[in-house]
């Protein structure tokens, strides 16, 4: 390779890196970052991802203290997870301080941790005695971030799955489920008296998977349909998503509370699944998510609540080769774990390969893997 071409490469990646005032237009959306692989980049590739893609909101499952250096004064907001293992302990006040002495605050401020979610899917297990832990769980860590005064940048919450809910249409009669009715009262309470969101992992797949002959595909999509009316308030729903937060909303409100905001912390479209999984496609996959972010961008909020923007972390950022069930749930990446895209949604992006020239030798040689950067630009038609 001639000198001049190997210096512009090399200037190219520099560039890349570096804190120039060109910026990429950022989307506007989470991410859902999992690791239930073995062959993901490195932590610090990914942070250089993220960065060129200006997305500045991150959701991890646990407190990957690799993940977090990683991303030390980067201006990414993070939610680090607690997984349902741990909450047990964490009614501990003793071992609830020690996680948080040791997992977050040696973090702060350097890396902005925003918010702990305290278990996933709680109620979706059949654990009677994990429902009674879920919510001491959280005010015990709620409290323990109180003593240390880092209440303020830190908040506490939990994810539900859909299920939580008896009644989802009409999405003015949503209704939490009986048997949960006294723990998700007091949780409530409790996300009120913080002010903290409500999290919801809302995935109109699975209805469309579920039920494909009565389920309209262009309406869990996002694509033109002719939509669904509340019967009850004469609401238009032109998409399931929207619907289903809606629904969450109405359950709280039968509960007492319009002061709760409703956020979706997951949701996404798997690119491939088993032969019974209808709907599993790249197409599809593409479809949902390129049609979601521009919803996002567009600020839009609910037929419900339509002057507050939905605030939503897409699922996922690469497929995970070790997640466990049917092939759906190894394939919601939006990449491949090489930085190549699933499918196009609109967003381009490159992977430069880092050259040096070998000591010795006039030669470029290419370090296969030593760099992971994908320049975004979010493409919007006229």
């Amino acid at each position: 390779m001639a000198a001049g071409s190997l210096l512009f490469r090399l200037l190219l990646v520099l560039f890349t890196l570096s804190d120039s005032p060109v910026q990429i237009l950022g989307l506007g959306v989470g991410i859902n970052y999992g690791q239930i692989a073995n062959n993901l980049p490195s932590p610090s590739r990914v942070s250089y991802l993220l960065r060129s893609l200006n997305i500045s909101r991150v959701k991890l499952y646990d407190a990957d203290p690799n993940v977090l250096v990683a991303f030390s004064n980067t201006n990414v907001d993070f939610i680090i997870g607690l997984g349902n293992e741990y909450l047990q302990n964490m009614t501990d006040p003793i071992k609830a301080q020690n996680w948080v002495l040791q997992r977050v605050q040696p973090h702060l401020p350097q890396t902005r941790i925003t918010s702990i979610t305290v278990g996933n899917e709680v109620f979706k297990t059949n654990d009677h005695q994990l429902w009674s832990y879920l919510l001491l769980a959280m005010q015990t860590v709620y409290n323990t971030l109180v003593d240390l005064g880092l209440d303020k940048q830190v908040t506490v919450t939990t994810a539900h799955s859909l299920d939580i809910l008896s009644v989802s249409y009409p999405p003015s009669a949503g209704a939490f489920r009986q048997d949960l009715g006294e723990y998700l009262h007091a949780i409530l309470n409790f996300h009120a008296q913080i002010k903290s969101p409500f999290l919801i992992n809302a995935y109109p797949y699975f209805a469309y998977k579920d039920k494909p002959n009565e389920v309209p595909l262009d309406y869990v999509l996002f694509q033109p349909n002719q939509g669904t009316v509340d019967p009850i308030t004469n609401l238009i729903y032109d998409n399931m998503l929207y619907a289903q937060v809606d629904a969450v909303y109405s359950a709280i409100k039968a509960m007492g509370h319009t002061d709760i905001e409703v956020r979706v912390s997951e949701t996404g479209w798997p690119s491939k699944g088993d032969e019974n999984e209808v709907g599993a496609t790249p197409e599809n996959a593409g479809l949902y998510n390129e049609n979601l972010l521009k919803r996002i961008e567009e600020k839009q909020g609910t037929p419900g609540k339509p002057n507050v923007p939905i605030d939503i972390y897409v699922f996922a950022l690469f497929n995970e080769n070790l997640k466990p069930g049917p092939a759906s749930e190894r394939n919601y990446g939006l990449y491949y774990p090489d930085g190549t895209p699933v499918y196009n949604i609109g967003v381009q992006g490159y992977l430069p390969e880092l050259v040096y020239s070998s000591p010795g030798t006039k030669n470029a040689l290419s370090v296969s893997s030593a760099l992971l950067i994908l320049v975004f630009a979010y493409l919007i038609s006229a």
